[in-house]
């Protein structure tokens, strides 16, 4: 096949892939303004509200622990927040003595993450509620998987509200909202609960979605931090809201999520908000879509879940089975090509679990898909080599009709025929590869087992950069190249894979079919790779590396089972 045809290809089909994640927008789901507006107890600051008793705010409420095998923390008695919370199996960093991950913080500290748990007065309704900053009290002493906790507040009209909540293995709480009326008119409440980050949260990259995410009535909607500032005008600051028979909303990061789930089909309206202040407010919330209504001597009790963990696949899809809450591992940012990542990802997880190190986990994934799409790969091949046998006499066509340029196409096209062979035959294969690769670089971002994975030798972390530079003689010389440059970051793992691209090179392109400027920009291309890639997660460059190697060795193969002509030699 015509050389110059597979590099435009290769770089059209790239460019189309990345594309598709980073320059082409999501499909908004729900008009903002084309539904009813969350109840405004969803979106409120932390400031007192004016119907608590002041000698109330002043009262110095107790913490109740919390002890999971995944989650320590505790529960903020003082509006009933879930607000101290840290996740047990990871560490911030590789170093020696790093802290956990915390997932959850107070008010007033660096990075305030929270969950609120409450009701709001329904239209018309004009009961004193619970608020941020109502002291509650609970005869347990602590929660854990064997004892869930019970919170009581008498709001002094007749309203005993109380909140049950319980924790299972990992990080899910299930939670109990009951309001016993016990005064001589009915009421009409709402419950919600509503995950709430109080500080600028930055933006996260393209690879994986970082920022406020929910599905409601099976669709999802995800927005960035930034378009939630910009609707911060919206009424009750607002920029999108939804309702349907069930779902989940919450605030996502890479690999961590923080959300709240109503029980198994109800009725439920859905928010995100940017509240402006200082602090300035993110809020996602989830209410009942009406109103409960709590007669005389009556009561009522709302179920939900609070999701507040590592992002890990096979536990958000127990509980989307268990629980009844609707793709839960939509959480995790599949992409365009879900239908290929989501599988790849989830034999990725098996391979690691059976073979202990994700780089050779990843390894043996690439061997896997490298098998899967090999008659693709080898019928490639063989179009390629029949082009290249045929490449004098459509030359000699070309000499000979160049005058007229209609005939030598109908000339070219008829030798094609007679031969049984298609221009596109070879490129196809390729252009359907393309997405398979594609995936398998998406996964390694979005994949938490890669998050401080060791491999071997010096790289202690997979999910970071190569750290060896050829350009302080791999650490011997005391400063940083790329405090200058970032391009001036060469690692062995980035040189081991400019060679293998060099060799797949040598292998499996001709330039004799190029114009001298072409010939050159070729050849200098595995030494772009190693500047370009050699800043990249070391997964990526153990994969392509590996990738590469396999591609040639597959490649010989081909050529000798089934007796290919090699590459025409080069110039």
């Amino acid at each position: 096949m015509d050389i110059k045809r597979i590099i435009a290809a290769t770089l059209l089909s790239a460019l189309i892939l990345i594309g598709f994640d980073y320059f082409m927008p999501k499909p908004h789901q729900d008009d903002p303004h084309s539904v009813p507006h969350a109840p405004a107890a969803q979106v409120q600051t932390s400031a007192p509200a004016a119907s608590e008793a002041p000698a109330e705010t002043q009262v110095a409420a107790r913490r109740i622990p919390l002890t999971g095998p995944d989650v320590q923390g505790s529960l903020n008695l003082k509006g009933a927040v879930l607000d101290d919370l840290i996740l047990t199996k990871y560490r911030e960093t590789l170093a020696k003595g790093s802290p956990l991950v915390r997932l959850l913080d107070t008010a007033g500290s660096t990075h305030p993450n929270f969950v609120v748990i409450g009701w709001t007065n329904a239209p018309g309704s004009n009961a004193r509620v619970p608020d941020l900053n109502t002291v509650w009290d609970s005869p347990d002493e602590t929660l854990t998987p064997d004892h869930p906790v019970t919170l009581h507040w008498d709001n002094g009209q007749g309203l005993v509200f109380s909140i049950q909540i319980a924790l299972d293995d990992h990080y899910m709480f299930a939670v109990n909202q009951t309001v016993e009326n016990h005064s001589a008119q009915p009421v009409a409440l709402v419950p919600f609960q509503r995950v709430q980050r109080d500080y600028e949260a930055p933006e996260g990259a393209f690879t994986a979605h970082e920022g406020p995410i929910a599905v409601v009535g099976g669709r999802m909607q995800d927005e960035s931090y930034k378009n939630l500032r910009k609707g911060a005008d919206h009424p009750d600051h607002v920029s999108w809201s939804s309702t349907g028979s069930n779902g989940w909303d919450g605030i996502s990061d890479k690999f961590w999520l923080t959300a709240v789930a109503p029980a198994d089909g109800t009725p439920v309206m859905a928010s995100f908000a940017y509240v402006p202040g200082a602090p300035a407010s993110y809020q996602v919330g989830m209410s009942t879509q009406a109103p409960q209504q709590i007669m005389p001597n009556g009561s009522i009790t709302e179920k939900s879940h609070v999701f507040a963990g590592a992002k890990v696949l096979s536990l958000l899809q127990s509980y989307s089975k268990q629980l009844g809450i609707p793709d839960l591992d939509k959480a995790i940012d599949f992409g365009w090509f879900s239908f290929l990542t989501r599988p790849l990802l989830t034999l990725l997880h098996w391979l690691y679990l059976h073979i202990g190190n994700f780089g050779l986990a990843l390894m043996a994934l690439t061997l896997i898909v490298k098998i899967v799409l090999f008659p693709l790969a080898s019928k490639a091949a063989q179009s390629s080599a029949r082009m290249r046998l045929l490449a004098p006499k459509v030359k000699e066509i070309r000499e000979k009709n160049k005058d007229d340029p209609m005939a030598m196409n109908q000339k070219v096209m008829a030798l094609y025929r007679e031969e049984k062979v298609s221009p596109a035959s070879g490129c196809l294969p390729m252009l359907i590869q393309a997405p398979i690769f594609f995936c398998l670089y998406k996964i390694l971002n979005i994949s938490i087992d890669a998050r401080h994975a060791p491999f071997f030798g010096w790289i202690r972390d997979l999910s970071m950069p190569d750290p060896t530079n050829i350009f302080n003689l791999f650490g011997l010389l005391p400063f940083d190249p790329t405090h200058y440059s970032s391009f001036l970051h060469v690692s062995i793992w980035g040189t081991a894979l400019g060679l293998t691209f060099w060799l797949l090179q040598r292998q499996t392109s001709s330039t004799a079919s190029l114009d001298p400027a072409q010939a050159r920009v070729m050849q200098f291309m595995p030494l772009a790779y190693v500047f370009f890639m050699s800043s990249f997660p070391a997964s990526l460059l153990v994969y392509y590396t590996w990738n590469n190697l396999l591609t040639v060795a597959q490649q010989m193969f081909i050529q000798r089972r089934t007796g290919l002509p090699v590459p025409v030699s080069r110039t």
